[in-house]
């Protein structure tokens, strides 16, 4: 006959450490589930729900992919004459040689109630000039475009910015779609940006060098 001797019982705090560890493991593996579930740096809006810009946004520009356009008849009205503030801008006032202009501009509604604009590709124009000589424009050779009706907030705050366009120093004319463009002077010379948007043209160009 085998004998065994009495178990003698552990210590509290034995059976504290090992209640500890087992609380920690089912901690552990909440955390585990939780973060499967709700993954950090995941946007949490559905697929497909529509994005709507904020006044820092970028919105088209000419050659840029149509965008899906909200119905006309659901907004505010069109927007006038006098509450349309709208800018044309470079990214600089003189560019070294080889350097190509980067175009865009600003919009802001600086009348008290919000109004409806057109910012797609179809209603934008950019325009290079030097004296009364018109040397580039964006529609010369565009294809196709989209209508984006955009909702403009009221009272003048953070203006929309578009995404810019880069200007490839060149000359364009309708009939210039295929092939080379001759590039145009450089050295020193002046040239003015000024843009439309929506039917709405900016008061003011933008002027800029060519080294």
């Amino acid at each position: 006959m085998s004998y065994r001797a009495p178990t003698r019982p552990l210590p509290s705090s034995v059976y504290r450490r090992r209640r500890l560890f087992v609380l920690l493991g089912l901690l552990a593996a909440i955390v585990v589930v939780v973060l499967i579930i709700f993954r950090p740096g995941v946007d949490p809006q559905p697929a497909g729900a529509p994005q709507t810009p904020s006044p820092s946004a970028s919105v088209a520009t000419p050659g840029a992919q149509p965008a899906e356009s909200p119905a006309p008849d659901d907004g505010p009205p069109a927007c006038t004459d006098d509450q349309v503030d709208l800018r044309a801008v470079t990214d600089k006032t003189e560019y070294a040689e080889g350097e190509l202009p980067r175009l865009s501009w600003t919009l802001a509604n600086t009348g008290t109630d919000p109004c409806m604009i057109d910012v797609g590709t179809k209603a934008q124009v950019f325009t290079v000039t030097s004296g009364s000589d018109t040397i580039w424009t964006s529609t010369d050779c565009q294809s196709d475009g989209s209508d984006t009706p955009y909702v403009l907030p009221a009272g003048g705050g953070a203006p929309v910015t578009s995404s810019p366009l880069e200007w490839d120093r060149t000359r364009s004319t309708a009939g210039t779609c295929e092939g080379d463009r001759p590039a145009v002077p450089a050295g020193g010379s002046s040239y003015h940006f000024s843009v439309t948007v929506g039917g709405f043209r900016a008061a003011e160009s933008a002027q800029f060098l060519l080294d």
